[in-house]
């Protein structure tokens, strides 16, 4: 009896921290246009359409070398962004339009952090940033330079991109019209 409690518990708490279809369908209507030369390797472009916000790659092409891997509990560890390669000093855009509400040093490095129309949040690190907090930045402008050194990232240098609706970690990738799209249950049982 107790264990059946403690994985309903459970499931509740993962079903309402982790993002839902209905989640992702929310970003990817705002998504940018990813062409050829901004598509992770071996994945078709996307066709372009009427989008409400731009959103761009940070680093130029979308080359993930670390992928989206959240852990299944909150506080287990899990990879919550995804690392993009690039090479040290490149310079590091916003990815959409926004207002910087941190960028400074942040456990010995350099983060940016730009909360965007919808509730959405993006993360970049590590980064020497440009911009400082409370600015107002456009899609496309850039808010640093990537720092190498990056602990997840497999190449010289990585930007690791995070995105955050809430409390909720989603897949960056999304905002590109990439990544995935997680179905879980929902804490009442019922259907959407």
């Amino acid at each position: 009896m107790v264990l059946i409690a403690i994985t309903g518990s459970l499931l509740a708490a993962w079903a309402n921290l982790w993002p839902t279809l209905a989640a992702a369908a929310e970003i990817l209507p705002t998504a940018a246009t990813v062409t050829a030369d901004t598509a992770p390797p071996g994945s078709p472009a996307r066709p372009s359409s009427e989008r409400s916000e731009r959103w761009e790659a940070p680093v130029g092409a979308i080359d993930p070398a670390t992928r989206f891997d959240p852990p299944p509990l909150p506080w287990l560890p899990g990879h919550r962004g995804v690392d993009l390669a690039s090479s040290a000093g490149h310079a590091v855009v916003a990815a959409g339009s926004g207002t910087v509400v941190f960028a400074g040093n942040l456990a010995g490095r350099g983060v940016v952090s730009i909360e965007h129309s919808g509730g959405l949040r993006t993360t970049y690190e590590p980064v020497d940033p440009v911009v400082s907090r409370g600015e107002a930045v456009a899609a496309g402008q850039v808010i640093g330079h990537l720092a190498a050194g990056h602990a997840s990232c497999p190449t010289a240098a990585c930007l690791h991109l995070g995105l955050k609706r809430g409390p909720a970690y989603l897949d960056p990738l999304l905002l590109f019209g990439f990544g995935q799209v997680r179905l879980l249950p929902r804490p009442d049982g019922e259907a959407p």
